[in-house]
């Protein structure tokens, strides 16, 4: 798409007439990768401490997950509105499969952060390893869904 491209009568009313759904996609594309990147790396820190035995690890995991938490949760509820209130999101054939998989994801990573304030060993192997691979994969998932919804305030945002 050329950068100097006119502004087309659809692209400016998007944003006049749908504050809330302009503001909601903007919030969640920078929430939602810092909570999958807090979800890896949770993955990866388990991972080492399966390894290693060693509690720091251990420890952040524990912290990786809560920042996940709380920014995946930001990022649902951004989603939540953005999905409302745009109608390609919620007819396009992804679109409900990425809202399914991300909340699903956020459900597992809330089960890991009770398995894993567990003491040593059991709070991680095998139980909370197995959760934060699938969280991983429901978290991939969900990002991989985003290639395939139209997301309509890219075009607007000028």
């Amino acid at each position: 798409m050329p950068a100097n491209r006119p502004i087309t009568a659809t692209e400016t009313t998007f944003v006049a007439e749908y504050p809330a759904r302009s503001v909601a996609w903007t919030l969640y594309l920078l929430l939602f990768p810092v909570a999958v990147v807090a979800f890896l790396a949770a993955l990866a820190t388990d991972g080492a401490y399966a390894a290693t035995a060693y509690l720091m690890w251990l420890h952040f995991s524990e912290w990786l997950i809560a920042a996940g938490l709380a920014f995946g949760v930001l990022a649902a509820l951004a989603l939540l509105v953005a999905f409302v209130t745009t109608p390609v999101a919620r007819e396009a054939r992804y679109g409900p499969a990425h809202l399914v998989l991300f909340y699903v994801a956020l459900v597992v990573e809330l089960v890991n952060a009770f398995v894993h304030t567990a003491d040593g060993w059991t709070a991680v192997v095998p139980t909370g390893l197995v959760l934060s691979v699938l969280a991983a994969i429901l978290a991939l998932a969900a990002v991989a869904t985003l290639f395939f919804v139209p997301v309509e305030w890219v075009g607007a945002r000028r």
